[in-house]
């Protein structure tokens, strides 16, 4: 049995953001894509000799209590046939507050290292189950595999999607999720499609007509991305980040390479098994 891990988590860009309805607990039904990235922050699992989960990195001043990533720990303590301390590592290098799913892949990667350094013999099924107390977000990374989601987003079908680069932009702004989906004039009667639909003619993201009127930098940096990719820059999730698909490294490349001065970023390649389930 190993006493150390390392896992990358990796980020997601949402393909597509459809809202077909609100529930009667105020969370709303939604159809979306997830494309998971070769690229994310790496975690580092080590077992120690006492009872202390240690959380080492940049966590914006967030309490140890408080972090997902402990929190995380804390639901697979009744299972752990191993009950030894851990000292847990990030190097982070997604943007918080961006939209690709950060904290909810750290949790993720979490729950698949501690899974098998504490011995806790859970199942994906079970650990993604466990995922969704932490987020709706959460599933995807555990399951690892590039998704069609619908639900609140934890109704996960595998997609298998083609190959593509991606220039992933972001404003020196945070968005409050919670702010866009409360908003009088989003929109949430999107009529549902199938996937057969979306492969065909892609999608949209209902929240980024709200998101432009409330926060005009990524108005301004999606006119820009728009105008570099020929029209196909769309914002993920809630933001802030912004992206657009490329066919081949190169051309991501250079459109990265020309981007404004207030936009930081990368360019990922999008793939279909997650780097810390393969």
């Amino acid at each position: 049995m190993t006493d150390t891990l390392s896992l990358m988590a990796p980020a997601k860009l949402n393909l597509m953001l459809h809202i077909t309805g609100q529930r009667e607990d105020g969370y709303h039904n939604l159809q979306t894509v997830f494309q998971l990235l070769d690229y994310g922050d790496n975690m580092h699992f080590s077992l120690t000799d006492n009872e202390e989960i240690a959380l080492i990195g940049n966590f914006a001043g967030v309490a140890k209590t408080d972090n997902i990533i402990y929190k995380a720990c804390q639901l697979l303590k009744p299972f752990a046939n191993n009950k030894r301390g851990l000292h847990i590592s990030v190097e982070k290098i997604l943007p918080m507050g961006g939209g690709l799913g950060g904290g909810s892949s750290n949790a993720a990667s979490t729950l698949l290292a501690v899974n098998q350094l504490w011995q806790c013999q859970r199942s994906v099924d079970q650990l993604a189950e466990l995922g969704l107390q932490l987020g709706a977000d959460v599933p995807v990374f555990v399951r690892g595999r590039s998704a069609w989601g619908e639900g609140v987003g934890e109704k996960l079908s595998p997609l298998e999607l083609p190959e593509t680069w991606f220039v992933v932009l972001k404003p020196e702004i945070e968005v409050a999720t919670a702010k866009i989906f409360a908003h009088q004039e989003l929109t949430r009667d999107t009529t549902a499609i199938t996937v057969a639909a979306f492969l065909r003619s892609g999608g949209h993201n209902d929240c980024e007509n709200i998101v432009r009127q409330l926060y005009p930098d990524i108005d301004q940096a999606l006119i820009w991305l728009n105008d570099a990719a020929k029209n196909k820059a769309m914002l993920t999730g809630t933001g802030a980040c912004i992206f657009a698909p490329c066919d081949h490294r190169e051309a991501a490349a250079e459109i990265f390479a020309k981007r404004p001065k207030n936009l930081r970023g990368f360019i990922a390649k999008g793939v279909n098994y997650s780097p810390a389930c393969v």
